[in-house]
């Protein structure tokens, strides 16, 4: 099946895509400062380069998109119908460094938090925001 973009489209697309102050990121950002947290931001030193890092509570917090990280069972993890077989190996490589990098956080003693792009939408967001701040403030 051909793509419903252009070559030119779909490469314009694909550039407008950020790793780094992506809006379920700034999300999560803008509310833990408002509850009173103070964090860094995509420390390299830390395995994964979590998108915050909270050495308080020895916490990390990955945002992950549902698309990029391969949430199972999530409306928004579509395969996509060109090149198929290079997208599933670019998310599994994905998913195989989030098990590392949180594998190796845990080794030294530090926290994870996953939050997922789609737990980020109006009807669920405010649930996530809470459960987050409640799970930081039980590591200490």
């Amino acid at each position: 099946m051909a793509d419903v973009h252009s070559k030119e489209t779909r490469s314009f697309n694909m550039s407008r895509i950020r790793s780094k102050d992506t809006k379920p990121e700034l999300l999560v950002r803008k509310y833990l400062f408002g509850q009173g947290f103070r964090f860094r931001l995509h420390d390299k030193k830390l395995p994964g380069k979590p998108d915050v890092v909270l050495p308080k509570y020895k916490t990390v917090l990955f945002i992950h998109g549902c698309f990029w990280h391969g949430h199972g069972g999530c409306r928004y993890f579509i395969v996509p119908k060109t090149r198929t077989e290079w997208w599933l190996n670019k998310i599994s490589i994905n998913i195989a460094n989030d098990r590392k990098s949180a594998a190796l956080l845990h080794a030294t003693g530090w926290h994870t938090i996953e939050i997922w792009e789609c737990s980020l939408k109006k009807n669920t967001m405010e649930a996530t925001l809470a459960n987050l701040s409640s799970e930081i403030r039980s590591f200490i």
